[in-house]
């Protein structure tokens, strides 16, 4: 369990990679360099290396370690005799919920704490299955989000211009003046105005999460089904973990780095960034997600050293870690911190993400010589189970 805790801590950590520039960067940035943030050659350099080898890899990692996580307590409480372990579940996916509300209201836009929570209260039905069909039906969910996608991706790329059905992907993934000056304006906002902004806009963010649950539901499943083969117990030996890694490895990098090409001779238009970005790339993402797991075991599950330990501290203090690392940004990129929303081009805001990630690699392993479990994971586990779990060691 200490690689598989491991693991976990790289996925927060890369997590951190990507989401430094929804804090520092117009939104529309975060998947289109085009947009703002690109002075220079290393900028662009930076874009490239992220969208093949980070964007929405580590986020993958994040939701297939969810999935493998929720697997690990169900299979726990049947063996102990737990009387109501679904009622149990969803206790801990509704206290999820608020945490991820709660968190996107007062920090981060793009919180995926709400979309596992919602993805997670079905999880337990596909848990029935055995191994095998737990990738075929992740799978069959993948290719009905690309698929769905899809549809749309035609009818935003065929869209007449100026039409509402072709400002929309432009505003949002593009270079649309007007979406770029209210970016601006909400980034160097106040907290209150902030607090008030996001609290009135809820429902409708959270409408745009809905979209994303059966990708999210098909990453759980392919974590659970990777736990259940016995990849993320760490029992496989290190050749077939590094041969499945190169496996993975060969089968998502060529259409990942095609789907790049596509953008750059798309001219970065909105309307072909957000497919990219949203439906076609997924699949690959997720498979070079598992690449990295196996990679990752391979490399420390058998292994002990001072590395794999800061990493498993930082994996089982995940949620707070998470967390804390879109309180660090907020405090560097937002007007109510140091107000530096704007002024660093990609590289350099890439740079500033090792901040947190420094953090957590230095307290996790100081709290838990103390602790028991994180903050948030104390609160979380406490208020799902309606009585205070012990902190302390």
């Amino acid at each position: 369990m200490v690689a598989l805790d491991a693991l976990r801590g790289i996925a927060v950590g890369g997590i951190a990679l990507m989401n430094v520039y929804i804090f520092a960067l117009p939104p529309a940035a975060y998947f289109n360099p085009a947009v703002a943030g690109s002075d220079g050659p290393l900028d662009w350099m930076v874009w490239a290396v992220s969208f093949v080898f980070v964007e929405d890899k580590f986020r993958s990692l994040f939701a297939m370690l969810f999935g493998a996580g929720v697997a690990i307590l169900m299979e726990r409480a049947r063996a102990s005799g737990a009387a109501h372990p679904v009622r149990e579940h969803v206790a801990r996916m509704v206290v999820l919920f608020a945490i991820g509300a709660a968190h996107a209201i007062l920090l981060a836009n793009n919180d995926v704490l709400r979309l596992y929570a919602m993805a997670g209260l079905v999880l337990p039905v596909f848990l029935a299955l055995n191994g095998r069909w737990l990738f075929i039906a992740g799978a069959m969910l993948m290719a009905m989000h690309a698929v769905g996608g899809s549809l749309l991706a035609f009818l935003w790329l065929t869209a007449e211009p100026g039409s509402t059905l072709a400002l929309l992907p432009a505003q949002t993934f593009g270079a649309d003046p007007l979406a770029l000056d209210y970016a601006r304006v909400i980034g160097t906002e106040d907290f209150g105005a902030r607090v008030v902004r996001r609290t009135m806009g809820f429902f409708a963010a959270l409408q745009t999460q809905v979209p994303g649950i059966p990708s999210t539901l098909a990453m759980m499943l392919a974590g659970a089904g990777l736990w259940r083969a016995g990849l993320l117990r760490g029992v496989w030996e290190r050749s077939r973990c590094f041969a499945l890694a190169g496996r993975m490895a060969l089968v998502a990098l060529p259409p990942l780095a095609a789907m790049m090409v596509l953008d750059v001779q798309a001219g970065f238009a909105g309307a072909m960034v957000g497919p990219v970005a949203l439906f076609w790339s997924l699949p690959f993402d997720l498979l070079l997600a598992v690449g990295y797991a196996a990679l990752v075991m391979g490399l420390f599950a058998a292994r002990d050293g001072a590395l794999r330990r800061r990493l498993a501290a930082a994996g089982r203090l995940s949620l707070t870690n998470y967390l804390l690392t879109s309180l660090t940004f907020a405090l560097i990129f937002y007007g109510w911190g140091l107000g530096w929303f704007g002024m660093l081009t990609r590289w350099q805001a890439f740079a500033v993400a090792l901040v947190p990630i420094t953090l957590m690699l230095i307290w996790s392993p100081l709290w838990l010589a103390r602790f028991r479990q994180g903050p948030f994971e104390w609160l979380w586990r406490s208020v799902a189970r309606g009585r205070l779990g012990p902190i302390l060691r």
